[in-house]
């Protein structure tokens, strides 16, 4: 195996980790694709590292979405700031609906950005390249020269965020980035601690449902969770605008949070539950973020992006990025058909 087909899962994480977090999800044209590599370096090498990790010390999904939680976490805490920042969209005031004072930051936005990270931004991308991979899908993908570059250039971005973030903090107390800091470890001592080894656990009663049932499951949370974001008023996309009080907005994402790791918790744990049901679930959520994009409109319905966009070379570049997401896990998918069947 020569080094670019050994490499080749890596490349492809990086890569699609931004192109879903950013682009299929409708916060960039695909014209502006001089702030991918910026991107790249935080999502890609953020994604690629958990996953490795993950996969090096033998453990599994429950660990990488934890571990894609503190992700999400660093990002929005210190890399953007934008759980604190009032001002981080000028003309989106994302924390007025549900501000909470004693904390500092809005308990929708940051529930939203929970499930935007664990989620679509970090979780999608490896499970789309794991399925693509064949029999190196649970094998690590780097040497120890491309883990240690990864891991620089990701401390490096985190760094340069941090540090250029600081010249403006007035909104940020040393109190805040002490609790986030808090937080960020102790979920991330709970990814170190889940068990590592779930072949010898007892299966439950019954079969795991079909991959098309599957998919459509995740088709259908991922729409209640974005939806639940568009009924804020001062975000930065609300189209959908339903006045829902914001504590209530807060108790639904919970409530959807735990109900959607209830059931995959109890589907996994059913005899039949394979790579293809991971795919499936990856492929409901990108196909969220696909229809997602067009209502979303390149967040221009208060932040129009620099520079300017028209409305037809939003929508083109909605379409093509949604056929790209689409064809991709055609390809995923007949890929581990054909595996299965080989």
């Amino acid at each position: 195996m020569n080094v670019l087909t050994r490499l080749a899962p890596a490349f492809g994480l990086i890569l699609l980790a931004p192109l879903t977090a950013e682009y299929l999800m409708g916060n960039a044209p695909i014209t502006h694709l001089q702030n991918l590599p910026g991107v790249v370096l935080l999502y890609g090498c953020g994604a690629l590292l958990i996953r490795e990790f993950a996969r090096r010390t033998g453990r599994g999904w429950p660990a990488i979405m934890t571990f894609a939680l503190a992700y999400g976490m660093i990002e929005e805490a210190f890399v953007t700031q934008t759980l604190w920042n009032p001002d981080w969209a000028a003309g989106a005031r994302i924390l007025d609906y549900g501000f909470i004072l004693a904390l500092g930051l809005a308990g929708p936005w940051t529930m939203f950005m929970v499930g935007v990270h664990t989620v679509f931004s970090i979780s999608v991308p490896i499970a789309v390249m794991e399925s693509l991979a064949g029999s190196r899908r649970t094998t690590p993908w780097l040497g120890r020269a491309g883990l240690t570059v990864v891991s620089v250039l990701y401390a490096l971005v985190i760094l340069g965020s941090v540090v250029s973030q600081s010249v403006n903090t007035d909104y940020v107390s040393a109190a805040q980035r002490i609790g986030a800091a808090i937080v960020i470890a102790a979920i991330i001592v709970i990814g170190l601690r889940l068990p590592r080894n779930t072949l010898d656990a007892v299966l439950l009663p019954g079969r795991a449902p079909s991959p098309w049932a599957a998919g459509a499951f995740a088709l259908a949370a991922g729409s209640v969770f974005v939806l639940l974001y568009a009924v804020d008023p001062t975000g930065l996309s609300p189209w959908l605008a339903i006045p829902v009080p914001a504590w209530l907005s807060v108790v639904l994402y919970l409530a959807l949070f735990v109900t959607v790791s209830v059931v995959l918790l109890r589907w996994s744990r059913r005899a039949g539950w394979s790579q293809e049901h991971r795919l499936a679930l990856a492929g409901g959520a990108m196909l969220t973020y696909a229809w997602h994009s067009f209502p979303w409109r390149s967040i221009t319905t208060q932040v129009p992006p620099t520079p300017p966009i028209g409305l037809a070379e939003d929508l083109l570049s909605n379409a093509l990025l949604t056929t790209g997401a689409v064809a991709l896990l055609v390809f995923a998918g007949r890929r581990l058909r054909g595996q299965s069947g080989s």
